[in-house]
């Protein structure tokens, strides 16, 4: 017999994910709810108990959704046991999923982080320039005219030359 790809208690929570959002959504009156998605649910191996994870998108309403959907549990509950028909549907446990704010507040910083990076970058390229000496001014003493005079300059063609040849 080939091993099972999924058990029975995974098999048991995606069905309930499934038709648990389906009822917070339709079936579910409570005001309170707000607007939440079932995000994942977590069932024991006895299937005797589930962890119901759900993200709420209103962040300042999650304690009251929470407290309404635990209130509700027995509705779902039974509920839940006539739509999957299931002999022992397991004792509901909601939970809060903050994995979305949690990864908004990683994008915000990280969108932060690169803006500051691109002001400093920003910053140092302008004082750079600011520090670089004028190309088109002419040389202080002789001296750095001669050791211009030394080095291979392109000619209009773009080959290199020897300046001193040119002289």
């Amino acid at each position: 017999m080939a091993p099972r790809d999924f058990n029975r208690a995974e098999r048991v929570a995606g069905e309930m994910r499934r038709e648990l959002a389906r009822l917070i959504q339709l079936e579910v009156k409570d005001p309170s709810v707000g607007f939440v998605s079932v995000s994942d649910v977590e069932v024991s191996r006895d299937l005797s108990h589930a962890k119901v994870f759900i993200t709420v998108f209103e962040e300042e309403k999650a304690r009251d959704s929470l407290k309404a959907l635990n209130k509700a549990a027995g509705f779902l509950r039974g509920r839940l046991g006539q739509a999957m028909r299931i002999r022992s549907v397991p004792e509901l446990h909601f939970r809060h999923d903050d994995s979305v704010e949690t990864g908004q507040r990683m994008d915000r910083l990280i969108e932060e982080a690169v803006a500051a990076d691109a002001n400093a970058d920003a910053e140092f390229i302008e004082e750079a320039v600011a520090a670089e000496p004028n190309a088109d001014a002419e040389p202080i003493d002789g001296a750095d005219a001669d050791a211009r005079a030394d080095t291979d300059v392109p000619d209009d063609s773009g080959d290199v030359t020897d300046n001193e040849s040119q002289a």
